[in-house]
């Protein structure tokens, strides 16, 4: 099976020797770079990820000489991998379940390391330095908050989605998402609202409906307020998505089931526990 057939493939579906391939691209200079750079965003599914795969892409992610664009697909690839062990996480001795986290602790930690290193960087290019740090958000490290700060205030568009995208991640930034619900730019609004629906901002509530109700809205804007609506006050989105569920776009129909079916959670689900916390999960 060559990287044609793994991008028409579930990764569920893919064979054992899925992570090989994706690294003898990956490690391999002479390569097609279009195929680098797919193989790059094939890896970061965990179904393929282990050390010896995450160590390939953090030396690739950490290489000058490499191409930008392959380098920030990379560190991309990375996130999901940081989201899951960052979930199962107990300790500094390792992970609670060895089998749903396919990297060893030390690589965790050396992937952390690395895209840290890579975004404080200024030499780097700024495409990898702010993909570096979209990647780092998926896991809790106490430098992120002044770094989403310093990413904000830049006055810099670019800079400003990504921190519009980790305030989703990491907690503290109710009013600078708020605040980017009005930005003049599809991305950073599209981030903002997402944002507001991962954190149930509900002073969001407002704007989240307005853009529902909005027959102009674009079609991945109102995907995200149709799920924010449904985090951000569950009891009253039904009203709200009811027309949206027999939508003509299935994919907006399927959007708006799924959260009004999230709306109505079972009422013997696990309580908040004292710290406001979901069975003390991680929100992503």
């Amino acid at each position: 099976m060559d990287l044609k057939h793994l991008l028409k493939t579930p990764p569920w579906e893919w064979p054992k020797k899925a992570g090989t391939i994706l690294l003898g691209i990956l490690s391999d200079k002479q390569s097609d770079p279009d195929d680098r750079l797919v193989a790059a965003e094939l890896a970061g599914e965990l179904v393929v990820m282990n050390d010896e795969l995450a160590g390939a892409l953090v030396g690739i992610v950490g290489k000058s000489d490499e191409p930008e664009d392959l380098r920030a697909t990379v560190a991309i690839a990375l996130g999901p991998v940081l989201e899951q062990g960052d979930m199962e996480l107990l300790d500094d001795e390792g992970f609670d379940d060895a089998e749903s986290v396919p990297i060893s602790l030390g690589m965790f930690r050396n992937i952390q390391d690395s895209l840290r290193r890579v975004y404080l960087d200024d030499s780097n290019p700024k495409d990898v330095r702010r993909k570096a740090l979209e990647a780092s958000v998926r896991s809790r490290q106490d430098w992120l908050p002044d770094a989403i700060k310093s990413a904000y205030v830049s006055r810099d568009k670019d800079w400003v989605l990504t921190a519009v995208f980790a305030m989703g991640y990491v907690r503290g930034f109710e009013s600078e998402i708020l605040a980017a619900l009005d930005s003049g730019d599809p991305q950073i609004h599209f981030q903002a609202i997402r944002a507001a629906g991962n954190w149930e901002l509900d002073a969001a509530w407002p704007h989240a409906v307005k853009l529902i109700e909005n027959p102009a809205t674009p079609k991945p804007l109102l995907m995200a307020a149709i799920e924010a609506v449904g985090s951000i006050r569950p009891k009253e989105a039904g009203e709200i998505l009811a027309e949206l569920a027999y939508s003509r776009d299935e994919d907006i129909a399927e959007a708006a089931n799924e959260a009004m079916a999230m709306a109505q959670a079972p009422l013997d689900e696990p309580e908040d526990d004292e710290n406001g916390e979901e069975g003390g999960g991680w929100i992503n």
